[in-house]
This record gives structure tokens, sequence and C-alpha cells, in this order.
């Protein structure tokens, strides 16, 4: 059984805890690996070498920085296969989402090579008579990243290290228990690379151990991904402690399918939007909403192109759908499938006695479709995080798009229509951040930020994008004036021009 080490200081450190979380293989249920639960110590010790390390790191030309983004790119490449069957076995993704999770990570890192012209200030000639001033974005010093299991290499390799790294700050990783390995394979990558030590460092831990980061004097901004109950808790702690701050939390998308809809393609997209990663991905699409001419056609080519899905592990190239993470995240599937039951949405395709054969114990769920879901249900309205899709039927464009609009969350919103008035119209007036016409994942790429609205983020600035260097420096403006001979022999002040 392997103990898993925590990485700081450009090298992995075994644990002085008493405590660790089982990492099993979803696809096999076996516990493979344990994580330590990092002490309070050991994650103020990473914070204060991050420190140590940003003294130099920071004064890194920043040319130099994008060097070895660079470097880190072509590593990804090299590594993908590896890093691909990692993600796979460790959280159950099959092996064409465990490849995009990575290609997530390279974008992200592609982004980052491009800090010189991202971090470029602006400036002004004579702002007034012999005044000029220019403007300069810094780093600011040690971040923290708190990162959930369900994409190991996009979020804290794609999202937060690259970008936080190329402005010339520090990170302090606190990583998924459930998904570390990844994470850890990425840093010494990093390492590979050339970035000096103490620069990236890596912890798990529980969230009383994580708490530090919130009002620690040495950490400048904290990057969150998870629920909205702990977003909101981060967001308002930390700012209080005068901290910047990122919370990308739940969400609950829904798509407004239209009478003159492709049907099978839309069914197709909403297939995959719906149960890739087994549903436990914030921009999951669990929710439908047909306008009631093309409901019952709908619903019939969903059932039939999710019973075509094959089960199975997330490393066997034949499978389409893999499990969720652990028995008790299955469970609270489970609970949830039989709560729409109670609440009496129609079952129209059950998903639970599922077996997949030689794997008897993995975490297996199977695709489930409620038909008839009403605004009352919870379970149209609450993240599930799993395989389960809800289709609720309406009059019109005007009816779906109020029923979309009135959910407290809104990462993304979705229309299929080959009208472009009703496209349009859906692109403006909808609350969703990320927009997708015939798009089921409307996640743009890694240039735009990943922008999500009410309930699903808290803070000012997004990730990815110009927001993410934004977020992660910040602006110093300076004034300057020259004076000649003449000038200089000037001493009364009202003789200034200012």
């Amino acid at each position: 059984m392997e103990t898993i080490k925590y990485f700081v200081g450009g090298e992995y450190r075994e644990s002085k805890t008493t405590k660790f979380n089982d990492i099993y293989n979803p696809s096999t249920g076996e516990v493979v690996a344990k994580a330590p639960c990092c002490t309070k110590e050991e994650v103020e010790e990473a914070i204060a070498i991050a420190k140590e390390a940003y003294k130099t790191w920071s004064q890194v030309p920043v040319i130099k920085r994008a060097q070895v983004m660079y470097k880190v790119r072509e590593l990804i490449i090299k590594y993908m296969d590896e890093l691909t069957v990692l993600v796979s076995q460790e959280h159950g993704k099959v092996l064409s989402e465990a490849h995009g999770d990575v290609l997530k990570a390279q974008e992200g890192t592609e982004l980052a090579c491009s800090i010189p012209t991202l971090m470029m200030g602006e400036s002004l000639l004579n702002t007034s008579k012999g005044f000029d001033t220019t403007l300069f974005r810094e780093s600011l010093g040690v971040f923290a990243g708190i990162t959930p299991f369900n994409f190991p290499a996009m979020i804290p390799m794609g999202w937060m290290t690259p970008n936080c790294l190329a402005a010339g700050n520090c990170m302090v990783l606190k990583v998924s228990s459930s998904t570390p390995r990844t994470a850890l394979r990425f840093a010494e990558i990093y390492k590979e690379a050339g970035l000096p030590d103490g620069v990236l460092n890596i912890v798990t831990c529980t969230r009383n151990e994580a708490e530090i980061f919130l009002t620690h004097p040495d950490i400048r901004g904290i990057s969150f991904v998870g629920s909205t109950s702990v977003g909101k808790h981060i967001y308002s702690t930390a700012a209080a402690h005068g901290k910047r701050v990122q919370a990308l939390c739940e969400a609950k998308n829904h798509a407004l399918v239209m009478n003159d809809a492709a049907i099978e393609r839309s069914a197709a997209s909403i297939i995959n939007s719906a149960f890739g990663c087994a549903g436990e991905r914030c921009m999951a699409l669990p929710v439908v909403v047909a306008e009631e001419g093309i409901a019952d056609a709908l619903v019939a080519k969903l059932v039939e192109l999710s019973k075509g899905l094959k089960i199975g592990p997330g490393y066997e190239a034949d499978s389409k759908l893999g499990p969720v993470i652990t028995e008790k995240h299955k469970q609270s599937v489970l609970n949830w499938i039989q709560k729409g039951i109670d609440e009496g949405a129609k079952l129209v395709l059950d998903g639970r006695d599922v077996t997949v054969e030689g794997y008897e114990n993995g975490f297996y769920v199977g695709p489930t479709i409620f038909d008839h879901v009403s605004e009352e249900m919870t379970i149209g309205a609450t993240e599930i995080f799993g395989p389960v899709l809800c289709v609720k039927r309406v009059k019109d464009f005007e009816e779906g798009l109020a029923v979309m609009n009135s959910n407290p969350f809104a990462n993304g919103s979705v229309i299929y229509t080959q009208s472009g008035y009703f496209a349009r119209e859906f692109a403006s007036r909808t609350d969703g951040g990320m927009v997708g016409v015939n798009v089921g994942i409307p996640v743009p790429v890694g240039v735009f930020p990943f922008s999500g609205h009410k309930n699903s983020f808290f803070g000012d600035l997004h990730c990815l994008g110009k927001d993410s260097v934004r977020f992660y420096t910040e602006s110093k403006c300076v004034t300057t004036k020259w004076f000649d001979e003449e000038e200089k022999k000037v001493t009364s002040v009202s003789t200034w021009d200012n």
C-alpha cells in the first residue's frame, strides 16, 4: 500500500501526521494508496518556504519565467499518455475524458507562455505638462489554491498554477486527497522544466488545515473550486482578511431545446454533456428544458442513446461511461435518484442496478433520466454531481428562459435551435456566464475567462483569460517629471504646472 508524500521545497516529504485518507481506484473499488492529512505545522512551513522562494522568483525576468512555461508545455506533451492513464486510474474518467483533462492543463500552460505580453502595462506621455505616467503589472507574493477531485489536471495545473507562477508569484496547492497523484506528477514536471525549488508546493489536508490559508498574513490570494457553501465561507473570510479571492462553485446548468432543434444531434450533444465524466463536472448539463412540441421525441432519443453507452473501467479503451469517485459519492447519487422518485418525477431510465463484469466492486452508476420534473422538485434544482439528467417541459421560449433564470446557479446555459432570433435573445437574456448555442458544454478556450455567475462564482476576477493575469498581479502607476537646466532653478511652487 503506497503512502503518498507531500511536495514542498522541491522535494517529497513524509508527513508526521497520524491521519490518512484512502485513495481508491474507482473502477475496481480498491484502496490503492493513502494520502496524508498534513499537519498545521506542515502547511505553515509550506507557506514559509513559498514566501522565501518568492524573493528570488519574483525577480526572474518575465521572459525567463515564460521559458519555464514553454518547457512545461513540452513535457506535458511528452508525458501525455502517462498523465492520461494516471487521471483515468485515480478519477475514473474514460480515456478520452482523461485526455481532455490533461489537454486543458496544457491549454492553461500555453496561456501562461504569453505572460510577457499579458503583463504589459500602459503608458501616457504628458499626462500633465512635462509629466509622464506608466502603469506596471507586478506579482504579489504567495497564493493558495484549493482544488476538488473532479479535474485532477485541469484545475490545479491549468486554471491556477501556470498564470500564478508565470506572473512571478509562488503557490501552495491544497489538492484533493482523493485525486492527488496527478498534481504531484505535475510538480515533478515543473521541477524537470527548471522551476526553482519552493515556487510550487503541494499538500493534502482537511478543511481544518486549509483554513490557515484564509487568515495567514503571507497568503495574498486564494483560488478555490468546490461547493457554494464552502466558496462563500472562503470568500467572506479571506476577503475580510484583505485577500483577493476567486471562488468557482456549484452549478445546475440548463439547456433549452426549441421545437426547431435538430433532435438527433441535440440529443447526442446532451448525452455527452450530461453523462461525460460521470456527470462530475461543474459544466455538466443535468437539466433539459424542452418545448412541449418535441419533448416526447427528445426524451425517446435521449433514452435510446443513453442505453448505448458502454459502462466500464475508465482506462479500458471501449468504455464510454466510467465510475463515480467513491462508494460514498455513489450512495449520494443513488439517494438523489430515490429522492426524484419520491418527489414524483417520472423515471424513464434507471441507472441504479449496474454491474460491470469483473469490476463488481467499482463505483458505477448508469445513465439515469427523469422526465416531467417540475420546479418544485429539488432534484431539478440542486447539483447532484452524477450521471442523472432531468427533463422539464415548457410551453415556449419565454417560459423556458424564466425556468432557467430562476435557478440560483449560473455557470453555463445552452440553447438548441436553428433560429437566429431566439439564439440572439437567449444569449442576451440568460443569466448563465458561459452560453452555448447548439454547444452542450460552452466552456471557452483558455484565452477567455471561465465566467460563472450568481451562486456559481464569488469574486471579481475569474480564472483564465486576462482575468487570471489581473488576479495574480497588481497594478502600480509611476509618474515622472524631468527638468531642463532652467527648470532646475525654479524655486516657487506656484510656477509648477501640475
